[in-house]
């Protein structure tokens, strides 16, 4: 349904992609992978249109319709919420529009009115033919944690996660036949990615996705479009099955150049020993043609770079780690914690999980001494040393100085090699160290405070969704790093993947201010709840 031909994209002199030949077919879906910077979400925009500026051409199917999601979440703040989804369907929502004002203004003596009625009803059957919208709009909106007591209120009145939901519902509820998504599951809560996975997995048309959750690439994906080494490979499978095909590969090429370079070695070497005998010079002459024609492929680097995150406690924690004692907190008349007594000993390694507005980053406040409670007590253990990640890191990481001065600030007395070292563990190069904290990216100051994490070496962590603006590489070695830490961890994540590669114990706080408190893996929790044992 969708072609690319002989696509080439380059900023200035750097070429991002090029000689890229795909045919994207009906059926498929297909997850788009890449690091950070290798130009996922520029072709995605080639490919919907928002980008004209390359050379080759891409076309659509005739007659195809194309959805894609939104980024501008204030694009629609003077519009009812169910008038933003109902948007998505541009045709639908001019016709019921015009129809409104026709009956509520048109003179229906007037011929031309009525004329232009019958018209306007002709394309509402065409796009509604069941006369359902509203129902089935309000459907997706609930879907998605946007309850029906709101669906008529304006979109200037939702916060930013909301606003994004109805940005989703609005793609979503066309059913186009071709599906461009870009980051999806950002700001959703766990249950709300389970039920988006179900949808797409109903998608009978082309869908071109980019995420940086792999459970979720897993459960939806039916392709992957590798884009690296400035090309955009096909595979068929999950991204699991591209991560073993891509190792295989690279296996193989690797296993093929050594065995290249020793057919080359002996070659040279028969060479050598008889080129001087007269007798073997037409063999030599013939190995020495061979050896002129053989090529050592050279194993291109992948423009993935795995960081290596450490987390070293600098003090073994005693026989205390944290309390809280009868903690309550309420924004005006919204009671958002209730009565929250928890015990976590040491070791622990706690995944916090929860809807959007259950109260998961206010107790993480409230826990770090940020925030005080309207009622309750917060005791540490004697011996902790906590190290904090923010769910905003823009708050935190701000100044005009550069990368390395930034990190110094926190301890001037710490060797340089070390402060260095360690923001090269984040893939930060000598160069990029000496950039101003003001330039760098979302995903740019995650890393930085990762890096200032490792160089606190407290023996309790509490992070507050890390793994936003992080690539696949990063999330997966946040995890291990985290699995490996010898200390306690609290961590507030949508990401399954990340809460299962180290949680020991699930927290979760419920919509009605309850908790569940399960002892066990993210996993573990999961089939407790689907078997209802909890």
């Amino acid at each position: 349904m969708v072609y690319v031909n002989n696509l080439i994209m380059r900023f200035g002199n750097r070429v991002l992609f090029q000689d890229i030949n795909l045919k994207l077919d009906r059926h498929k879906r297909y997850g788009l992978i890449g690091a950070n910077g290798a130009g996922k979400t520029t072709f995605l925009k080639i490919l919907c249109g928002q980008i004209d500026e390359y050379e080759g051409d891409i076309s659509i199917e005739n007659g195809a319709k194309v959805g894609v999601l939104g980024q501008n979440q204030f694009a629609f703040e003077e519009y009812t919420i169910m008038d933003a989804v109902l948007y998505g369907n541009k045709r639908l929502y001019d016709a019921i529009k015009e129809k409104e004002l026709l009956y509520a203004t048109g003179d229906f003596e007037d011929d031309a009115v009525n004329d232009r009625l019958a018209e306007l009803e002709v394309i509402s059957v065409e796009e509604d033919p069941t006369y359902e919208y509203d129902v089935n709009i309000a459907k997706i909106l609930e879907n998605v944690g946007i309850p029906a007591s709101k669906h008529y209120d304006l979109m200037s009145s939702l916060d930013s996660a909301d606003k994004f939901k109805v940005l989703l519902a609005q793609v979503l509820y066309p059913k186009p036949d071709v599906l461009f998504l870009d980051e999806p599951t950002n700001n959703l809560d766990i249950e709300t990615i389970s039920w988006l996975e179900n949808e797409l997995q109903r998608h009978e048309g082309t869908m071109v996705v980019i995420s940086h959750d792999r459970h979720f690439l897993n459960a939806v994906v039916t392709n992957i479009l590798d884009v690296d080494y400035q090309k955009i490979r096909e595979f068929t499978g999950t991204y699991d099955d591209w991560y073993i095909a891509a190792n295989v590969i690279a296996k193989q090429q690797e296993l093929g150049n050594a065995k290249k370079e020793k057919e080359k070695e002996e070659l040279e070497a028969f060479v050598r020993r008889f080129s001087a005998n007269a007798s073997k010079a037409k063999q030599a002459t013939s190995r020495q043609r061979k050896l002129d024609k053989l090529v050592i492929d050279d194993i291109k680097p992948s423009s993935r770079r795995d960081p290596s995150i450490v987390f070293k406690a600098k003090r073994v924690m005693g026989d205390e780690a944290l309390n809280l004692v009868n903690i309550n907190h309420s924004y005006g008349d919204n009671e958002v914690l209730k009565d929250i007594n928890l015990k976590f000993d040491p070791d622990e390694k706690v995944a916090l999980i929860g809807p959007n507005g259950a109260g998961k980053t206010t107790l993480v406040k409230i826990i770090m001494e940020e925030m005080k409670p309207t009622s309750g007590e917060v005791h540490w253990g004697a011996t902790v040393e906590n190290s904090y990640f923010p769910q905003d890191t823009a708050d935190t990481i701000k100044g005009k100085g550069t990368l390395y001065d930034w990190l110094r600030g926190f301890d001037p007395k710490r060797d340089i090699a070390e402060i260095r070292n360690c923001l090269g563990r984040m893939l930060f190069n000598g160069e990029q160290q000496e950039k101003s904290v003001v330039s760098i990216s979302g995903g740019e100051k995650h890393r930085m405070m990762l890096s200032k994490m490792m160089l606190e070496g407290g023996n309790f962590l509490v992070l507050d969704e890390p793994s936003n603006h992080l690539d696949l590489e990063a999330i997966i070695a946040l995890g291990e790093a985290l699995l490996n830490f010898k200390g306690n961890v609290i961590c507030v994540s949508h990401d399954r993947e990340l809460l299962d590669a180290f949680a020991n114990r699930i927290i979760e706080i419920h919509a009605d201010g309850s908790l569940t408190d399960f002892k066990g893996s993210y996993e573990e929790y999961a089939e407790a709840k689907v078997s209802g044992r909890i």
